[in-house]
């Protein structure tokens, strides 16, 4: 393959023009490297061309240790150059290695386009996952695995037809706590240890039943090279044990079960969600989540997915809270009208870290000072589980926040024809709400308000100026800038000067499009759908989001890990020099963003 060839198959030479190819050509010189050769030293000398691996393999230690090897067509050398830096780690040829070299002014502008920016924080997030991985002994972290590589046996399968009897003598030989059942459709249901409990041996059934009468008729299947992370993330969410792994073409490889993807440790999201469900008073509900900041330590320090992380702490919370209002309702009496409670802001968007507050509402069907009790004892009950009321009292027991579901959306009409709320009325609820349990099907409705919004344009504005009130904090020299006084004085906000920015544009975005999905990734992913966001921006804002919530998590599992208060406040000389040039990358996405949106929108 030719060199223009080579580089166009790569990263992050694929996405560029001819004119910029051809700048990279134009500055490129070819060095050979035999086996052994020091390329570039740890704390040496900062790397004066970008290299990319023509033929052969090259080492990366980090004292001394070998964390990573390089191949054909990829890259090293970029954060020294960018940051003009001592390496941060030796490269060092494997074997005879040709590689390409790129002088560093034309290196920069290429590592500055909006395709070399995503590259470099992406890399920075593989880098640390690697050097993680070594050094920790876990190979590969578990949120990066995929969950066919968990399998270990061959399914174990019956007919509908199987009398349970005999289908619970299998499941005992095998060894096995769940059965896929093949159904004719080429779909699967499932028997559990559970149906059986539960469906044959409480409703004292015959032993001679088919299992096809007591079986989970539809059961969820995921694919095979679907991650461990997600997979835990949709056991969770569904509150199922058990998931049938399946090929491209549908066909049944094994069975999954929540003790592959987390063992059966108390520190789980599955033994905490269980916990908290059968909590049988409120204090043992607030006992049980105040472990909820272990079970996050535990899947940050194994390399969960850190998006993952935020949606399973919603999870928790919100198993918390469905918990408290039936222990609620069943000592208070039913409610006198149909309800629905409302999780808000980062809680709705599943976006919640160790460090979070509550922020919820209520939707109801009349009487809604009726409900002011049970919102009491919700709020009462997180907050003895570690989740303190909300600063700005935007929690369900403030009357305002307990409306009938029609003033509710008359509430939302005006919002949406005066072009967004006023005074102290929050913004994010406009958008950022989800029902966790209730009766009333107030999310529908409420969807069925906010997707209108392309019809109101002064709303649609609204919200994109409010994603550009915060600025990510990097200067004209793209520097770091830290808070310059104040108890912060030194740090980085990451949550406001990173991670919600990302949050509100996702949110001005899918407001456009008409899009009702409240998660951050998945507005973003359904507004590209939309044409609203291209596919390159759309990525890049994916891969800065990922990398920032990294970055936060770890800062506030190191600092829970030290009796420490967590906190979203990183000073970045504290943090590897990787890590403060991959905050640099993720800002000047952010930057770019915003730029873009403004200049779009005329703002």
């Amino acid at each position: 393959m030719d060199v223009p060839g080579f580089l166009a198959s790569h990263q992050p030479f694929d996405e560029l023009t001819p004119e910029e190819l051809a700048r990279v050509l134009g500055a490129l010189e070819i060095a050979h490297f035999p086996p052994g050769a020091i390329i570039l030293e740890e704390a040496g000398q900062p790397s004066t061309h970008l290299y990319v691996v023509r033929k052969g393999v090259v080492e990366i230690l980090d004292d001394g240790i070998v964390i990573d090897e390089l191949g054909e067509g990829e890259v090293f050398g970029m954060w020294s150059l960018l940051g003009h830096i001592a390496p941060t780690a030796t490269v060092r040829a494997r074997e005879d290695t040709l590689c390409y070299l790129i002088g560093a002014e034309v290196a920069r502008e290429i590592l500055s386009t909006r395709a070399g920016a995503a590259f470099v924080v992406s890399s920075f997030r593989r880098r640390q996952a690697r050097i993680r991985e070594v050094l920790e002994g876990t190979s590969p972290p578990g949120g990066l695995r995929t969950v066919g590589s968990l399998l270990r046996r061959p399914p174990v399968t019956c007919d509908p037809g199987t009398p349970v009897a005999e289908a619970a003598a299998l499941m005992a030989r095998e060894r096995v706590s769940c059965l896929p059942v093949p159904r004719p459709d080429g779909r699967y249901g499932i028997l559990t240890d559970r149906d059986l409990r539960a469906r044959v041996v409480a409703e004292r059934r015959s032993p001679d039943t088919p299992v096809a009468e007591v079986m989970t008729p539809r059961a969820r299947t995921v694919p095979a090279d679907a991650m461990v992370g997600e997979v835990l993330l949709e056991m969770i969410e569904h509150g199922v044990h058990h998931l049938p792994v399946v090929d491209r073409r549908g066909d049944l490889l094994g069975v999954v079960t929540d003790t592959d993807l987390m063992g059966v440790g108390r520190e789980t999201p599955f033994a905490l969600k269980s916990a908290l469900e059968r909590a049988p008073d409120d204090a043992t509900v607030g006992r049980e989540l105040r472990r909820l900041p272990d079970v996050v330590a535990a899947l940050v320090e194994t390399g969960t997915d850190p998006v993952h992380v935020g949606h399973v702490v919603a999870f928790a919370i919100d198993a918390a809270t469905r918990r408290l209002l039936e222990l609620a309702i069943a000592e208070l009496g039913e409610p006198p009208a149909p309800w629905a409670w409302l999780a808000l802001g980062s809680a709705a968007r599943q976006e919640q870290a160790i460090r979070t507050d509550q922020d919820h509402a209520l939707a109801v069907g009349a009487e809604p000072d009726a409900f002011a009790g049970l919102a009491a004892r919700v709020v009462a009950g997180l907050e003895a589980g570690g989740i303190p009321r909300c600063n700005a009292d935007v929690m369900a027991t403030d009357p305002r926040l307990r409306l009938t579901l029609e003033d509710w959306v008359r509430r939302f009409e005006r919002w949406m024809a005066e072009g967004g709320p006023t005074g102290s009325e929050q913004l994010s609820i406009i958008a950022d709400y989800r029902q966790v349990v209730g009766p009333l099907d107030a999310e529908a409705t409420l969807d069925e308000v906010l997707a209108t919004a392309p019809e109101h344009p002064a709303f649609v504005r609204q919200l994109a100026r409010r994603a550009l009130d915060g600025r990510p904090p990097i200067g004209f020299v793209r520097d770091l800038q830290v808070e310059p006084r104040g108890e912060h004085a030194g740090r980085i906000d990451l949550k406001h000067r990173g991670i919600v920015i990302v949050s509100n544009l996702a949110r001005a975005y899918a407001a456009r499009s008409g899009v009702t999905a409240k998660r951050t990734l998945e507005r973003l992913r359904r507004a590209e759908d939309h044409g609203v966001i291209d596919p390159e921006s759309r990525a890049d804002l994916e891969e800065a989001f990922r990398f920032l919530w990294e970055v936060r998590l770890r800062h506030q599992v190191e600092r829970y890990r030290a009796g420490l208060e967590p906190d979203d406040f990183v000073d970045p000389h504290e943090l590897g020099s990787v890590t403060r040039r991959g905050l640099k990358e993720a800002f000047r996405v952010l930057h770019r963003a915003q730029r873009a949106l403004a200049l779009e929108l005329g703002l």
